[in-house]
């Protein structure tokens, strides 16, 4: 008997590799989804600019760094003696405005460089509800604990969240037009914004998505994270303690769903010879001087010269 349903996910035609380069963008799934390539040392960019929950403050990067427009003194700000940014994180605030402007420019140099030898995007979005500065009309990325008397929140409609998408690849497509697009939607639930507004959230997201990516499916995939939450993994013991955000359990079981769709077949072997490597440099044994251990650490390390022979950059 069969306890939960499976969701079918089509195989990508243009699968991840050893040699592609992937960027992961967006919320805080973006980031455990990132986290599992570069535990596999696949070549990985993870949110540079910290996690980024909803699709026009991402636009809003990618156009910066597409376009190279440097961040200045204009558009960062002091606050509970720090400086922040409003387009990132708080986890880049500065108590030094010039370290905190140069950090900023440096991430942007970097990620523009990223993004045209990038060969895929993962992009996981989190919620169409939306902080809107009162004072520059601009949708912000990060509060960073400012007042709430000086945003209104808002959410993005269907309409605008497709435009945004638009925009988005339409810019990276503009100096990467060969790179491969996977969406997603975060299965992590924004109670703060209440259950039934969190849903209707998610639902604009995801109508959205479908819309625009059955429209060009050459160049883009939806990976039905969020689904296969709900639906798969419809058991509260797979969220954290908080109920909200997925179990590490549960985020196993989602990476290897799209591990299994989305990564190449012919490097399923590479991925566990890594995994192999990684458990052994974490194994921490009683007694470090035996010869038991020294041996195992011996065949660890030939393990690892064997894999950088076949690939160089990979390091441990």
């Amino acid at each position: 008997m069969n306890f939960n349903t499976t969701i079918p996910i089509s195989k990508s035609s243009n699968p991840i590799d050893y040699d592609s380069r992937i960027i992961s963008l967006g919320s805080c799934f973006a980031q455990n989804i990132g986290e599992k390539f570069s535990y596999f040392k696949f070549q990985n960019t993870v949110n540079p600019f910290g996690i980024i929950f909803n699709p026009v403050s991402i636009e809003n990067l990618i156009s910066r760094a597409v376009n190279n427009q440097k961040f200045t003194e204009n558009d960062i700000f002091f606050h509970n003696d720090l400086w922040h940014c409003f387009e990132v994180h708080s986890e880049l605030s500065h108590s030094d405005k010039t370290i905190f402007l140069d950090r900023l420019n440096q991430i942007l140099s970097d990620f523009h460089l990223q993004i045209f030898k990038s060969t895929h995007f993962q992009i996981t979005y989190g919620t169409s509800w939306v902080y809107r500065n009162k004072s520059s009309n601009s949708i912000v990325a990060n509060c960073h604990k400012v007042p709430q008397s000086q945003f209104e929140k808002e959410i993005l409609s269907v309409a605008t969240i497709e435009k945004s998408i638009q925009n988005t690849i339409d810019l990276i497509q503009k100096v990467n037009p060969n790179c491969q697009f996977i969406f997603t939607v975060s299965p992590v639930r924004h109670i703060k914004d209440g259950f039934v507004e969190n849903q209707r959230s998610k639902a604009h997201l995801i109508s959205a998505l479908h819309n625009f990516v059955t429209l060009f499916l050459s160049k883009c995939n939806y990976f039905p994270s969020y689904e296969i939450m709900m639906d798969e993994l419809r058991d509260y013991r797979f969220y954290a303690e908080d109920m909200l955000h997925p179990s590490q359990t549960a985020i196993d079981y989602i990476w290897k769903r799209f591990s299994e769709n989305y990564i190449s077949e012919e490097n399923f072997a590479t991925m566990e010879e890594v995994c192999s490597i990684q458990k052994g440099l974490a194994h921490r044994p009683f007694n470090p001087n035996t010869a038991s251990h020294q041996k195992f650490l011996n065949t660890l390390k030939n393990k690892i010269v064997k894999l950088q022979e076949q690939f160089p950059r990979i390091n441990f």
